[in-house]
């Protein structure tokens, strides 16, 4: 991949991640003013309890001393049809109740009943053991719904006796139960942060199609996004929605609406895609694009330096490459100077007069008058 090519990527992921910032701060300040997560808790307390209406045990465990502190003011219990509704309001309720506080109220309950107040001193005041909770559980006078009799009994039979394991059976199904609950409301969130990012991306034009070919033709702007990448990264932590914002307007995008930029005809199909695109992105979070701009930083700074500087060749000596023959220049003459001859000639005819010993040649001699020669190899 070539740096321009990351450059470009690293310019869409700030841009994702810039607008899932603020559409997650939309999301959060709904969820402060609604209170749904409250609402999806007290929904799955109804039902663990198998108390629909909220006015059997699932009210006696919100008006237990216990659970009470938790919240300001009376427990109300909330219209079901609200309570399925992925904006329902929960104002009024605990947004968090610990699983020990649960298991020790409802335990409570069911060794000394529901009376609250004056009503309590009445109550029998001996600690709580195994053999009172069963003998409560086992009455059917006791005012417990069957299937959280059914739980309760089930969570004494498998403590053998041991108290502390009764509630820790207790604590482990309202953990249980919860991991349903934030499945729940994982998705309701999901749908309505793509809304508020449907809503965003049209009010303030954020193309992604737009973006992308405005990073791929100016490099200045890719190089911004790289420097704006770098300030993310560096805290270790994604922006704020203040610092989001500072960001956004600092890239100077093509976003916003202005009479020139608006689509016509057949334009409306890319800028529709555009926006649709911006959304689906800023419904993973910003905790998921923070994560891939790390990653995609290391990528780039190990591309880099290679785009900088080439890979240099190796040290070990190498045979110096053969002289390049220029095919176009003219061929050298055959005959050599005359200066080159001569000397050449002198050369021969003063070897002519030297014989293989240095000896100059006086005469010539026959070979019948030449000593025989001693040794050899015999026939």
């Amino acid at each position: 991949m070539s740096l321009q090519s990351l450059d470009l990527a690293i310019g869409m992921i700030v841009v994702f991640l810039l607008v899932s910032t603020l559409c997650s701060a939309v999301r959060e300040a709904i969820e402060a003013v609604l209170k749904t997560r409250a609402a999806y808790l007290e929904r799955a307390i109804r039902e663990m309890l198998d108390d629909k209406d909220g006015d059997g045990l699932a009210k006696t465990l919100f008006e237990h001393p216990l659970l009470s502190g938790l919240f300001l003011g009376d427990y109300k219990p909330k219209e079901e049809k609200k309570v399925a509704w992925v904006l329902a309001n929960g104002r009024g309720l605990p947004s968090y109740i610990p699983a020990s506080t649960f298991a020790k109220a409802l335990l409570d309950i069911a060794a000394r009943g529901a009376a609250i107040g004056k009503a309590a001193n009445q109550l029998n005041g001996g600690p709580i053991t195994i053999e009172s909770l069963r003998a409560r559980l086992l009455n059917p006078q006791t005012p417990i719904s069957a299937r959280a009799r059914r739980v309760l009994l089930h969570a004494l039979d498998t403590a053998r006796g041991d108290l502390d394991q009764a509630k820790k059976n207790l604590e482990d199904w309202f953990n249980d139960s919860m991991d349903r609950v934030s499945g729940w409301y994982k998705r309701s969130t999901q749908w309505i942060v793509f809304v508020i990012a449907v809503v965003v991306t049209v009010m303030g034009n954020i193309d992604s199609i737009a973006i992308a070919k405005h990073f791929y033709r100016d490099d200045a702007a890719r190089q911004a996004a790289v420097i704006s990448a770098e300030s993310i990264v560096k805290p270790g932590k994604a922006p704020n929605k203040e610092e989001a914002r500072q960001i956004l307007k600092q890239l100077e995008l093509p976003i916003g609406w202005t009479k020139p930029t608006l689509p016509q005809g057949a334009e409306w199909y890319n800028r529709v895609l555009g926006w649709l695109l911006t959304a689906f992105a800023a419904t993973l979070g910003a905790p998921f694009w923070f994560d891939v701009l790390n990653k995609v930083m290391v990528i780039r700074s190990t591309v880099k330096p290679r785009e900088k500087s080439p890979d240099e060749a190796s040290e070990d000596r190498q045979a110096p490459p053969a002289p390049v023959v220029n095919a176009s220049a003219p061929a050298a003459s055959a005959a050599p100077s005359p200066a080159v001859a001569n000397a050449a000639a002198a050369a021969a005819a003063a070897q002519d007069e030297l014989d293989c010993c240095g000896v100059p040649q006086t005469e010539s001699t026959d070979d019948a008058q030449l000593p025989q020669a001693s040794g050899g190899v015999e026939s």
